[in-house]
């Protein structure tokens, strides 16, 4: 078995961009103080900022003490202290700069732990029992979501770059320094990591950096275009809850803050929003990612009308009764999006913003029935085929792995890959008739991610699943039986421009229904959005989310990505 491998970044320099000597130049710079002044209180053998970051005293103990001794240095070098100068203020600079995590260093990481290499990130830190709110404890959670060791010297007695630091860090991680390598800024600490008998990378331009790491570990450097940190199945927190006796949600949470219910399509899982989950939570909230009702681990009988909008609605009250959640913010995508919809028109005080990724509202009309309406239009022809039930169930089950390699494709791939029509279904016999018996795996998801997708359907298939398309004469019935006004909660249209079926053109006009609505766009990319394009969906889904409760007075800005 070969030896594991272990990377440790230095906190300052790389895993955020600044150094504190930095950081202390530019107000030296900004109260014209000379060059050098408060690095060299700081680097005082006993200095209290050396004894904080050694876990000495704690930060409320630190500033009253460094604020003494840049008075006694201003004192020797005949050196007045500007009125406006204190060491909080220099402290809140500090802070700033610790909360600014550079992504590339957490997707490193997040990609080096999905390889099987051990990774630590070491920091000279305070304990910090300041009423600063709760920034520390939020960029401390952020990276020991990443690393598999957060080593602050104020818990190990000893700073960067001393040698008992990298040995204590060793130990943790139960390797030899000839199995660890070590990222740093900083000459000095380069050295000092050489001389304790590790490897060592001088980080002076990031990207170069990560290309020599990538050669050192085997694994491919993180690009820009690399997607963001994922969670596993196995490294997230799995809840579970009785709607009622034969009903069983599942559900994933993470984060602490204002709630956000990611609600997936057909036919996916929770995983689908793997992802969002943890960049969602890292930005300061409560996510739970639920398998929708019939789906993985949420349990519900086969009967159809169980699937139906009112239902479902229904259903999801009772979860969030049970979750003591009173009001939530909705995202969905596909069939999700649907819901979420009908939610925030029927259920209106239970939501207080809600966002829908490729699928658009589509307003009821009484005078036309559903049905006629999917056969005015071409590209829905499979929901027809969809109506009898075990007819679609038996072609989608009959080989799991084609089934989900047909369906799963970014539209970079559509032109090399057969091609999924979803009209004319119903006169060629079937949705995937006519297609190869072999379909390749598609580059958005790993072997080990498409199992997942296939455990998921393996035991009882897609007849729940499906029947979620059975009801449409139902939730006609039952929306054209309600009151309809306008939506007036904050709401985000996410469309995809390569989508082939909920086309962008289609959400045309939603401003006349929803007065706060706001848009974004993502032109290459097809249906699968969270997954094709994870980096932009989380850009727009985050913003979004933090503007619109920030309003509201809801979320706590988390550290910056």
């Amino acid at each position: 078995m070969a030896e594991r491998k272990a990377i440790l970044f230095n906190f300052w320099g790389v895993a955020v961009s600044s150094r504190l000597n930095a950081i202390f130049h530019k107000l030296e710079q900004l109260h014209k103080l000379p060059c050098g002044f408060l690095s060299s209180v700081a680097s005082q053998k006993n200095s209290a900022m050396n004894q904080a970051e050694r876990g000495e005293v704690t930060l409320s103990q630190m500033i009253p003490a460094f604020e003494e001794e840049c008075v006694k240095e201003a004192q020797v070098r005949g050196v007045t202290l500007p009125s406006d100068w204190s060491v909080r203020g220099l402290l809140q600079e500090v802070r700033e700069a610790m909360m600014d995590v550079q992504s590339a260093v957490l997707k490193t990481a997040a990609t080096l732990r999905h390889n099987g290499l051990l990774t630590a990130v070491l920091a000279n830190h305070w304990l910090d029992d300041g009423a600063a709110g709760d920034a520390p404890a939020r960029l401390l959670s952020l990276l020991g979501g990443h690393f598999d060791l957060v080593l602050q010297s104020c818990r190990s007695g000893h700073r960067v770059p001393e040698p008992a630091m990298f040995s204590s860090a060793l130990q943790h991680l139960g390797v030899t320094s000839q199995q660890a390598l070590w990222l740093d800024a900083d000459e000095e600490g380069v050295k000092a990591a050489e001389g304790a008998g590790m490897k060592a990378i001088l980080v002076e331009k990031l990207d170069d950096a990560l290309d020599k790491l990538a050669n050192f570990t085997g694994v491919q450097a993180v690009t820009a275009e690399s997607p963001p940190p994922s969670c596993s199945p196995d490294e997230v927190s799995h809840g579970y809850v009785t709607i009622r006796p034969g009903v069983r949600t599942h559900y994933v949470e993470m984060g602490s803050g204002p709630a956000v219910l990611l609600c997936h399509g057909f036919p996916e899982s929770w995983y689908s929003w793997r992802y969002q989950i943890p960049a969602v939570a890292a930005a300061g909230f409560r996510v739970l990612a639920l398998d929708m009702k019939g789906y993985g681990e949420s349990t519900a009988p086969l009967d159809i009308e169980e699937y139906s909008q009112e239902q479902l609605c229904k259903d999801l009250i009772t979860f969030m009764d049970k979750m003591s959640i009173p009001q939530v913010t909705l995202v969905g995508h596909d069939w999700g999006g649907v819901l979420v919809w009908t939610m925030a028109q029927y259920y209106p005080e239970r939501v207080r913003a809600v966002a829908s990724l490729n699928t658009p509202l589509f307003p009821v009309d009484p005078s036309v029935n559903p049905a006629e309406k999917i056969k005015d239009n071409p590209i829905f022809d499979y929901q027809l085929y969809f109506q009898k039930p075990g007819v679609a169930e038996a072609e989608l089950e009959k080989d799991l792995e084609r089934t989900f390699n047909i369906f799963f494709f970014s539209s970079g791939e559509a032109a090399s890959r057969p091609g999924l029509s979803t009209a004319g279904v119903c006169a060629r016999g079937g949705l995937l008739v006519g297609l190869p018996e072999q379909v390749p795996r598609s580059c958005m998801l790993t072997e080990a991610e498409l199992q997942y997708y296939i455990s998921q359907y393996k035991q009882h298939g897609f007849r729940k699943q499906l029947n979620w398309y059975r009801n449409s004469e139902t939730n006609w019935r039952w929306m054209c039986s309600r009151p309809r006004g306008k939506l007036l909660m904050p709401a985000l249209m996410l469309t995809a421009g390569k989508d082939p079926v909920l086309l962008p053109v289609a959400s045309k006009g939603m401003e006349d229904l929803i007065p706060n609505l706001s848009r974004g766009h993502i032109e290459e990319c097809g249906h699968w959005t969270q997954m094709e394009r994870p980096a932009e969906t989380n850009s727009i889904l985050i913003s979004w989310l933090q503007e619109t409760l920030k309003k509201a007075g809801g979320v706590t800005m988390a550290p910056k990505l």
